[in-house]
Parts: structure tokens; C-alpha cells; sequence
């Protein structure tokens, strides 16, 4: 009776682990969110002081907001792939969005040092508040950029030894859902500090 039991329950297994996975990433999403509200509605009380300076963000910014809704694509293009079993194009779409991924950190530090340029700085004598809290959210949404960057390298050598199939692909729509989150995320930052500066 026991065997007959285990039987019943082993092909719930990996849909019980994709739930319990799924769950933990909707977690983590849900309190970088939070984490960025946090940011935000400190960046727009701190703005009401009235010593606030303005200034334009680099046209960088622009480059780097195209560069990753283009990897968005290139990751649902990824997503779509696998669930045709298309293996071989796999490993290609995955490494697409990684180096799209490095291009919108490329864009970021090249913002940051015209912003330098333009002596606009995060701390000293003179920084101001409002530069401090573009470099910080900037910088925490790059932090995370990282780990979609290592999520995307683990899921390129996997997709590249075959690893996936449509059946099983679970790494992939993981990363998918991150990355899209950060697409969002970032998207979300440029309009408010374009529009709230």
C-alpha cells in the first residue's frame, strides 16, 4: 500500500516544485517592489523641501530603456523557442538577451559618467539630494540586473548541453518572469525620475 502511495504522489512532484519555486520568485519580486516604492515615495517627499536641484538625465538613459525592452523580446522569443522544442536556436536568443542585458550596463555606467562630467555627483560637498537618489536607484536596479545577468549565463550553458526541452523548462520561464520584472522596474524608474525631476 505504501509503494501504491508513493506511486500516486511521485507524478505530483514536479508540479509541486515548480509551484513552491514559482512562489519563492513572486516573494522576492514582490519585496523588491516594495523596496523601490520605498525609494520612490522618499525621492517625492524629499522633493517637496524645495532645495531640490534639476537636471537632464543623459540621452544614455534612452539607449538603455531601448536595450532592455529589446532583451524583454528576445527573452519571451527564448520562452517561445523552448516550447516548440526548437533546442538548437535556443542557446542563440538566450545569448541575445544576455548581451543586451551587458549593454544596458554599459549605458548605465556611461550615464553615471556623464553625469560626473556634468558635476553631478552621488556624495560630497557637492552632491545634492536629488542626484544621490537617481544614483542609488540606479545602482540597486543594476544590483539586480547582475543577478538576472547570472541567471541568464546559468540558463545559456544549460539551453547550449541541451538541458531544456519543452516538457521541462522551468529555469527558463523562472528567468523570464525576473527579467520581465526588471524590464518593468527600470521602465517604471526612468518615467518617474524623467517625469518627477
Amino acid at each position: 500500500m505504501a509503494q501504491d502511495i508513493q506511486m500516486v504522489q511521485e507524478p505530483m512532484a514536479p508540479e509541486l516544485k515548480e509551484r513552491s519555486r514559482k512562489f519563492l520568485l513572486w516573494i522576492a519580486l514582490v519585496s523588491i517592489a516594495m523596496m523601490f516604492a520605498g525609494l520612490t515615495s522618499g525621492y517625492i517627499v524629499r522633493r517637496q523641501t524645495g532645495t531640490w536641484l534639476k537636471f537632464d538625465l543623459p540621452f544614455t538613459f534612452w539607449v538603455s530603456s531601448a536595450l532592455i525592452l529589446i532583451s524583454s523580446i528576445t527573452m519571451n522569443w527564448s520562452v517561445q523557442l523552448i516550447r516548440k522544442n526548437e533546442v538548437k536556436a535556443l542557446p542563440n536568443a538566450v545569448l541575445i538577451t544576455f548581451l543586451l542585458g551587458i549593454g544596458f550596463g554599459v549605458c548605465q555606467f556611461i550615464s553615471w559618467h556623464t553625469l560626473i562630467s556634468e558635476n553631478i555627483y552621488f556624495t560630497g560637498v557637492s552632491s545634492s539630494a536629488s542626484a544621490s537618489y537617481l544614483y542609488i536607484l540606479c545602482a540597486l536596479h543594476l544590483c539586480h540586473i547582475l543577478g538576472g545577468l547570472i541567471a541568464l549565463a546559468v540558463v545559456y550553458f544549460k539551453s547550449f548541453r541541451e538541458k531544456y526541452t519543452a516538457e521541462n523548462h522551468l529555469g527558463i520561464k523562472l528567468c523570464a518572469t525576473y527579467w520581465h520584472f526588471l524590464d518593468g522596474l527600470w521602465i517604471y524608474l526612468f518615467l518617474f525620475m524623467l517625469i518627477m525631476r
